[in-house]
């Protein structure tokens, strides 16, 4: 119940109206980092059923837009969620299986890089954040698979 009255209290400090939904959807969150919105929505389900699609689509825009959900999407995927906020943390994505970790800020504060002035991009811009995504291979993916079959060549006799 703790972790309930926790989100209640972000909602009503980002000056939201504390429904069940909204409070639902922060615990799915919570619960499920990077999920995409079919996840949340499962998850919501359990304790809420009358929750619809619509409704979670709502939710998470209102919870983006008060900055207590973090929407990201890396190339290639479906628009996914996090409660992390406010620390301007990057993410690394697995290309074979999809799995997305968080990356801590490594250098200087936010926004982490310094976008160069000089091609004139970045002229006349305030920047406040620096989204990066390191793509590579998880742990799980790179490490070669054991095979039964005779003429693998990854079979360990």
């Amino acid at each position: 119940m703790a972790l309930a009255s926790n989100y209640v209290a972000q909602l009503r400090t980002a000056g939201l109206q504390v429904t069940g939904p909204r409070v639902g959807i922060l615990e799915a969150v919570g619960a499920n980092p990077h999920a995409d919105t079919v996840t949340i929505f499962a998850a919501i389900r359990l304790t809420q059923p009358e929750v619809s699609r619509q409704t979670v689509y709502d939710v998470l825009n209102a919870l983006t837009s008060a900055g207590l959900v973090r929407r990201i999407q890396p190339a290639g995927s479906v628009a996914r969620y996090e409660s992390r906020v406010g620390d301007n943390h990057h993410h690394v994505v697995c290309r074979a299986c999809g799995v997305i970790a968080d990356v801590d800020c490594t250098v200087g504060e936010a926004p982490c890089l310094t976008a160069s002035e000089n091609d004139g991009g970045a002229a006349g811009f305030e920047i406040d954040e620096a989204e990066v995504i390191f793509w590579g291979m998880c742990a799980a993916c790179s490490t070669p698979q054991v095979s039964d079959q005779p003429n693998s060549p990854n079979r360990r006799e």
